[in-house]
């Protein structure tokens, strides 16, 4: 298998850390998107929606989306398990994996894209070229307020976002605080739980991922 990755992106990182946490090793190519690689005919062979990651399997098989790739590698590699090994708790993960996205990875999105320079006319990811939109910027905001709102709440009664194991659900808030920090908006300091909660996540071997 190759992923085709990104390396300061969030969404390959999702992969990454899947992949580490299943302890499996796969080559590696970076995409060098800032020159727009991402963008010319060799890589919209792999992907015409021009996002990274891709998963391409040995047969030449292309996976993009950061959540396809790891249900490909949790069929494949079951153990350990991090999407469920039940009808329930498969369910209930996919379902909080879905709102940790919806509520955090998209909003940080939302504002990364419409305030730093360099997406300038690159408002969304795609082939498409959109003017970045300041209103969205400044609900972006509000949205990453929320999650932090909700996620605490949620981590006041769970030991994980999901379950009480390490699971997807908890990759991708990782993946979505970290990107946050790094657009500039840290862990409010009264979100004790969360501030918990992370500390642990993130001292795990796979965060380095």
């Amino acid at each position: 298998m190759i992923l085709y990755d990104v390396k300061i992106a969030p969404s390959p990182r999702r992969v990454r850390i899947f992949l580490a946490e299943k302890n499996l090793d796969v080559e590696v190519i970076q995409v060098n998107t800032a020159e727009g690689e991402h963008l010319k005919e060799d890589f919209l062979k792999l992907n015409p929606w021009a996002t990274v990651p891709v998963l391409k399997l040995d047969d030449g098989t292309c996976i993009s989306e950061a959540i396809a790739c790891c249900r490909y590698l949790e069929e494949n590699y079951p153990n350990p398990p991090l999407m469920g090994v039940n009808p329930s708790e498969k369910a209930i993960i996919s379902m909080w994996e879905h709102r940790m996205e919806w509520d955090g990875f998209l909003p940080v999105a939302e504002f990364l894209r419409n305030t730093v320079e360099r997406f300038k006319n690159r408002g969304l990811t795609g082939t498409l070229n959109f003017n970045q939109i300041p209103a969205l910027a400044e609900r972006g905001q509000k949205r990453i307020a929320h999650f932090h709102d909700f996620l605490d709440k949620r981590l006041a009664e769970s030991k994980f976002v999901a379950t009480d194991k390490y699971s997807i659900a908890d990759i991708t808030a990782q993946v979505s605080i970290d990107f946050a920090q790094r657009a500039g908006v840290s862990i409010p300091e009264d979100k004790k739980n969360i501030l918990r909660w992370h500390s642990n996540v993130n001292s795990r071997e796979s965060a380095k991922s």
